[in-house]
C-alpha cells in the first residue's frame, strides 16, 4: 500500500536529520494513523535512520 504524499511529508518533516528514534516513530505513526509496517516502509524509502530501538535491532 502506498502511503499519501502528505504522510510522507509530514514524516520527512519530523526527520530534518534524517534519523528517528524507534519510540518515536512508533508514536509518530500513531499520530498519523498508519501501521507499523507502512512506517518502516516509509522511513525506508525516505532513506531515514532508526536509532534507540526499544529491541536492539538498529
Amino acid at each position: 500500500m502506498e502511503l499519501k504524499r502528505e504522510i510522507i511529508e509530514r514524516i520527512a518533516m519530523k526527520c530534518p536529520d534524517g534519523e528517528i528514534t524507534c519510540r518515536k516513530a512508533f508514536q509518530l505513526a500513531d499520530e498519523l494513523g498508519i501501521t507499523l509496517r507502512q512506517m518502516g516502509e516509509a522511513l525506508n524509502q525516505l532513506k531515514i535512520k532508526i536509532t534507540g530501538c526499544q529491541l536492539g535491532c538498529f
